[in-house]
Parts: structure tokens; C-alpha cells; sequence
């Protein structure tokens, strides 16, 4: 025979019984950053996803050459003299 055995303490303990038992410092510096970290994954997430949908968005519009005054890109020849 197979006998299962559960743990009810939790259970059945009271609303004050329950306040007893609170965290230490070590245990709430751990919940902490943790959720700090899932935060951080959530921020990342969301800003992959939205350049996934819009990627061109992100892009600057600028090339590296529209400031150039008169000279083809990518001449640097010109530039020097």
C-alpha cells in the first residue's frame, strides 16, 4: 500500500499564526531583485516585440553622408585637398 502524506500546517494556520512566520532580510533582498530582473526581462520584451512589428522605426533617417557639401559619397579623395 502506497500512503501519500501532505503537509497541512500551512493550511491551517490562523491570520496570526501565518504573521509569524515572516521573511528574513536575506529572503526579501532575494524577492526584491528578482522582481527587479523579471521588471527588467518585461521592459525587454515589450521593446523586442516592438521592433520585431516596426523595425524600420528604430532607424535614423539620416545616412552618414548628407552632410557632405558638394562631394559624392564615399570620395575622400576631394575631402583631403
Amino acid at each position: 500500500m502506497c500512503s501519500v502524506h501532505y503537509n497541512h500546517s500551512l493550511t491551517a494556520m490562523s491570520g496570526s499564526d501565518f504573521m509569524a512566520y515572516s521573511l528574513s532580510l536575506e529572503q526579501k533582498t532575494a524577492f526584491a531583485f528578482v522582481g527587479m530582473l523579471l521588471v527588467f526581462l518585461g521592459l525587454l520584451i515589450v521593446r523586442c516585440f516592438r521592433i520585431l512589428l516596426d523595425p524600420y522605426s528604430s532607424m535614423p533617417s539620416s545616412s552618414w553622408g548628407d552632410g557632405l557639401e558638394g562631394l559624392e559619397k564615399g570620395t575622400f579623395e576631394n575631402a583631403l585637398t
